[in-house]
């Protein structure tokens, strides 16, 4: 049975971890293990004994070790720092205990074993599907729901603060919409730091002033997913990772201007590649963009660089992601040891930036844009303080004018 939290103990102001609700309880036995507070808070005995089942896992001896280093995506746990030549100055630190989603929310066949049976299995592999209004329906939903969380995690995003906590704060939301995520084995979303490409896994390293962070959100809800992800900054950066992060978000939309009924999905890639090169940046190859619906990658394939052969013409009602990340050095990538995180081979910075798409008669709808409430990129808060600056200084020419 649960007690009541203590005075000053910090757990009324976590949520719970069955309903995500304001807790008022904790587990006695998790805080004589010293596990972390948001493991340990419940808002009502009812909740508590919901999720037993699973709690219970936590007070194992195998659970209580402290955190530990991620191995074979996010399967296996190692007390040691992985044996490898890392190409860049960051390392893995340690991450926590899988963060469980309450069984009442539906969860795709491979939310826990990472094999997607159902997937593979498909034609959709093969053949892009036309969706029905109903599928549109489903995904838009799913997409929106994935910018509301993806803007959450942005406003998280700050010195000190670590991935594992910008995890929490998506899994927090997550459940209180019926949302399961599907980055990967043991977490919610992928924060991908400074050389990191893609996939990276939120883990105990606090984030550091001049950092670059790229955090990729997919929802599964109801049925259907969503995807979307976008790079931002850690206080203040070096000019040129900003440029790098605006140039990548720029090869995005100059992608998504010629999607329409005809174009070529090739030609996604030369769009993307020209204006990389222009600015002295690379493409990576290794990952593509992907048809995207009650499955979460399915045909069409969507690579971002040039001279691909990608194959198919754009056709009203298919949906489909464009993802492209950018390096500053070379386009190739390795992979640690954890078996899912892609780094640059040269250790230099990536960047990377998503949306969902759906082609219309007209030309297409991003189903993952961006809101007014949005927190804004990095350009936008320049721009807004030059033109508060603008408007300051014409409102003291006004009144210098007025005077004379």
């Amino acid at each position: 049975m649960v007690q009541e939290a203590e005075a000053g103990s910090g757990v009324e102001q976590l949520s719970c971890a069955t309903c995500q609700q304001p807790a008022k309880l904790q587990c006695p036995r998790c805080l004589e293990l010293s596990l972390e507070k948001d493991l340990a808070a419940f808002c009502s005995q009812e909740c508590f004994k919901a999720s037993w089942a699973e709690h219970k896992k936590l007070h194992k001896p195998s659970a209580t070790e402290g955190w530990h280093y991620c191995t074979r995506r996010g399967q296996g746990r190692s007390l040691n720092m992985p044996d490898f030549k890392w190409t860049g100055e960051l390392r893995p630190a340690r991450i926590g205990p899988m963060r469980q989603i309450p069984d009442h929310i539906p969860k795709p066949d491979y939310y826990l074993g990472g094999y997607p049976t159902a997937e593979m299995e498909s034609r959709q592999q093969h053949a892009v599907k036309l969706r029905t209004e109903r599928d549109v329906a489903g995904i838009r939903e799913a997409c929106a729901i994935g910018r509301r969380v993806l803007d959450a995690a942005a406003a998280a995003v700050a010195p000190g603060v670590t991935t594992d906590e910008i995890d929490r704060v998506v899994g927090g939301v997550g459940a209180g919409v019926g949302v399961t995520w599907v980055a990967g084995g043991c977490v919610s979303v992928c924060t991908s730091i400074n050389e990191v490409i893609c996939h990276g896994i939120p883990d105990k390293r606090p984030l550091q002033q001049g950092d670059i962070i790229n955090v990729d959100v997919s929802v599964y809800k109801a049925g259907y997913h969503g995807d979307l992800n976008e790079t931002f900054v850690v206080g203040e950066v070096d000019a040129a990772s900003r440029q790098l992060i605006r140039v990548t978000h720029d090869c995005l939309h100059k992608a998504i201007a010629i999607c329409k009924p005809g174009t070529p999905y090739r030609d996604i890639g030369e769009v993307i590649s020209k204006h990389a090169k222009a600015h002295g940046l690379s493409v990576v190859r290794t990952y593509c963009g992907h048809g995207i619906g009650d499955l979460f990658h399915c045909a069409p394939n969507v690579p971002h660089y040039a001279k691909n052969k990608a194959k198919g013409t754009m056709k009203v009602g298919e949906v489909f992601t464009i993802e492209p990340m950018v390096n500053q050095g070379s386009h190739r990538d390795k992979t640690w040891p954890d078996g899912w995180t892609a780094v640059t081979e040269d250790g230099r910075r990536s960047a990377q930036f998503e949306h969902t798409l759906l082609i219309t008669p007209d030309g297409c709808e991003v189903l993952t844009a961006r809101l007014p409430t949005s927190p804004p990129l990095w350009w936008e808060v320049e721009e807004g303080r030059q033109g508060q600056a603008q408007q300051l200084g014409a409102a003291a020419n006004g009144a210098a004018a007025d005077a004379s």
